[in-house]
């Protein structure tokens, strides 16, 4: 089996590949997309095979997926990005990834999404079969390219997809953890984010990557303990504004995420399962 992997050059990337190569047994192989060879270096020591391209280049999708057997698309473009650059990674890049993968033979493809497509809460935790309802101005057109991908990539005859969708990730020293507070500092007191660390990102893409008989099927992946923005404060030892406690959560719901289909039907169980496990195990 050889493994495409994409976006190895970003938060979840760059940790999720030292997995999937350690996990591999002989005769797996995993290839990895960049678009500089200096930051390839560092997979190429662990044993992958380096490609370099741009995920927007047609001809390096055509050499990326060459005799693969299973893609993980693992790029995307968020947080500060132009619109235009949003949808030209998120949605257009992914389509056309998946298309290259099926015209080569690729039996399956993993797409990573987010669980910020579904928008709004429901009043109780967010499940793969709520509709999406993508939008929001601090995102841009991050959540809807995010949805779009999804839905053309689904519809791809003949090609095995399987979408993992993710919360606010942290852990093994990113930064997302202080960046948190970018949002919670202007949050009501009791307002929660759904976390989840690398580990378990990288124990779930698994799960969704070697599962038989899973095509089309939609995951959630998340820990068992949702924060509260007095919490993330209190975690980057940060003291907590006055004013958070004047504040009112206008949808205590809003992206907290039901795990059960994962858990039922891959096996998965967060290593851990709250960021104060990760904590005292010193995985932050």
């Amino acid at each position: 089996m050889l493994t495409l992997v994409t976006g190895t050059t970003g938060q979840v990337g760059r940790r999720f590949v030292p997995r999937l190569l350690a996990q591999s047994r002989p005769g797996e192989q995993v290839r990895v997309l960049v678009r500089d060879a200096a930051r390839g270096e560092r997979f190429a020591e662990l044993g992958a095979e380096v490609v370099v391209g741009d995920l927007r280049d047609a001809e390096a999708l055509g050499k990326a997926v060459a005799g693969a057997d299973a893609v993980v698309n693992v790029a995307a473009a968020f947080r500060g990005v132009p619109d235009e650059e949003a949808r030209a990674v998120n949605r257009d890049a992914a389509v056309e990834l998946g298309r290259a993968a099926l015209a080569a033979g690729v039996r399956r493809f993993v797409q990573l999404s987010t669980g910020l497509v579904y928008g709004a809460g429901r009043g109780r935790p967010l499940t793969e079969d709520d509709e999406s309802r993508p939008g929001g101005t601090m995102w841009g057109a991050y959540t809807e390219s995010k949805v779009a991908a999804e839905r053309e990539l689904l519809a791809l005859e003949g090609l095995d997809v399987r979408v993992g969708r993710l919360p606010f990730v942290y852990g093994e020293g990113d930064p997302h953890l202080a960046q948190s507070l970018m949002w919670a500092r202007s949050w009501a007191a009791a307002q929660r984010l759904h976390m989840g660390h690398h580990a378990d990102v990288a124990q779930a893409l698994l799960r969704i990557l070697h599962a038989p008989g899973i095509g089309g099927r939609i995951y959630n992946i998340a820990d068992d303990a949702p924060v509260t923005a007095v919490e993330l404060h209190q975690l980057n030892g940060v003291e907590v504004p006055d004013d958070l406690y004047t504040r009112t959560d206008p949808d205590p719901w809003t992206g907290i995420f039901s795990t059960g289909r994962i858990r039922r039907e891959l096996g998965y169980r967060p290593l851990y399962p709250s960021v104060y496990a990760a904590r005292d195990a010193g995985a932050l």
